[in-house]
């Protein structure tokens, strides 16, 4: 009988909660894939990774319509490792913001994507996951290998911020513009030294056509990083192919003069739709001033919707060095100018 009245308390506690917003949705993706990766002098390595098509995560997010013309929302999104089952304490790290909404667009604040960040994993076919992920062939954002500014650099307040900006305030433009979309954001250091971000897109899409153009600043104690990145993709029905310009800048003036380091990169790409799947591929290179660590990427990859929420990949990479670049996910390096090559077979799940 206690039991009961507990239950009846919380469903009653929830459903308060419920009544106070116009809509709150739980939402995740569940995704895991076995893979199995080899890089030159290393050997190979197989295990599961989390996330390989698109990143597991859980998340809630809400609206309410506060009258006139106006909406107040919140959106709170955590990763998580499908393999082991862990999360490294749960957290909201993915996007944690608080907005309000209008015909005047919106104003958020909170962390949340960079407009530089989704000028890129908007035109990568492979979303800037897995084995085919676009970033691999960057030195300064692949995740395996760190900033190639170095640690030196890194401590000297370089260290830039690539995906997420904490302690942002953003404006999106409204969604009924024929096609047009942007954003600029700003991000607060809060004493850190990693230095105040700031951020700009334009973009059009409508039809077949999609393309945006994003630009960023970061400022830290010595220099300032730059970043400019330019996406397009056309879609032919029988495929849509996408073309990506990106390229980093920072100046470390004459205190490490050879870190004034410059890395452009190209990518070349096509989603093509067959029955109840598409294939995907990518072409990327990149090439890095004051350094031999340029590199190329070939992707190759396969997903077979099951159902609207469900499906079954397959991804093949092979990165060809100058340098030392592995693939995100895998754990083996390859020596100086080897290849790191990985296949993975996965399944997504989102609700």
């Amino acid at each position: 009988m206690k039991k009961s009245l507990l239950a009846l308390a919380v469903l009653g506690a929830f459903a308060g909660v419920a009544s106070a917003q116009s809509s709150v949705t739980l939402f995740g993706i569940v995704d895991v894939a076995a893979q199995n990766a080899n890089a030159t002098g290393k050997g190979s390595t197989q295990k599961l990774v989390s996330g390989s098509n698109a990143t597991s995560r859980l998340g809630f997010r809400g609206v309410e319509d506060i009258g006139g013309g106006l909406k107040a929302g919140f959106w709170l999104e955590g990763g998580m490792n499908v393999d082991n089952g862990t999360n490294t304490g749960f957290n909201f790290t993915r996007r944690s913001t608080v907005s309000l909404m209008g015909g005047f667009g919106e104003v958020r604040l909170g962390r949340d994507y960079t407009p530089t960040f989704l000028n890129v994993t908007q035109f990568d076919p492979f979303g800037t996951n897995g084995v085919g992920n676009a970033f691999n062939v960057a030195r300064n954002v692949n995740t395996n290998n760190g900033a190639f500014l170095t640690a030196a650099a890194a401590a000297a307040g370089t260290a830039p911020t690539w995906v997420r900006a904490d302690n942002s305030i953003a404006y999106l433009l409204p969604s009924d513009l024929g096609g047009l979309y942007g954003q600029v954001m700003i991000a607060a250091p809060e004493g850190v030294n990693t230095g105040k971000y700031q951020g700009a897109r334009i973009g059009y899409g409508a039809g077949p056509i999609n393309v945006a153009v994003a630009f960023s600043q970061q400022n830290a104690s010595a220099p300032k990083f730059k970043t400019t990145n330019l996406g397009l993709s056309y879609d032919l029905g029988v495929a849509k192919l996408m073309f990506q310009y990106a390229q980093e800048k920072n100046g470390l003036g004459t205190a490490l003069p050879t870190l004034n380091a410059k890395e452009t990169r190209l990518l070349l790409g096509a989603v093509v739709p067959v029955g109840s799947g598409e294939f995907k591929a990518s072409w990327t290179r990149s090439d890095q001033a004051n350094s031999t660590n340029d590199a190329k990427q070939i992707a190759l990859g396969y997903v077979h919707n099951l159902s609207k929420r469900t499906a079954l990949y397959t991804h093949y990479s092979q990165l060809t060095n100058k340098g030392a670049l592995s693939l995100s996910n895998t754990t083996v390096t390859p020596t100086a100018g080897g290849k790191a090559k990985g296949f993975e077979v996965g399944v997504r799940h989102s609700f």
